[in-house]
């Protein structure tokens, strides 16, 4: 799942990427019929970038409540639970080592005091 998002994402900044090129390739040509000043074409291109890191924070959230919402759906235990989770187990295994020890070592003392 985690690769389909990739692609996606992917495939969103490959069409980022070609619409700048592009967009740069045609103020580029209007500049040079002095349709368009190289102080306008600059800012055409600054709120172009601005525009586009505003709509990529905003899909990023969307997509981001998306796999929240679905991994809720799929009843998925977070990172955080399992790290809580791998936490307690080896909490849980030292108190057994331990409990362990002092069995062996109380067997072995009622073993020794054997007549």
């Amino acid at each position: 799942m985690e690769d389909l998002f990739k692609k996606f994402l992917y495939t969103g900044v490959g069409l980022v990427s070609h619409n700048a090129e592009m967009l740069q390739k045609n103020l580029n040509d209007l500049i040079e019929k002095g349709k368009l000043t190289e102080e306008e074409g600059r800012k055409v291109v600054d709120d172009l970038v601005d525009d586009t890191n505003h709509k990529k924070d905003e899909f990023e959230d969307r997509l981001r409540n998306m796999v929240d919402s679905i991994l809720r759906k799929v009843d998925l235990p977070s990172r955080e639970e399992i790290s809580g989770l791998k936490s307690r187990i080896s909490e849980l295994e030292e108190d057994l080592a331990a409990a362990r020890a002092k069995d062996e070592t109380t067997t072995t003392t009622k073993a020794k005091k054997k007549p």
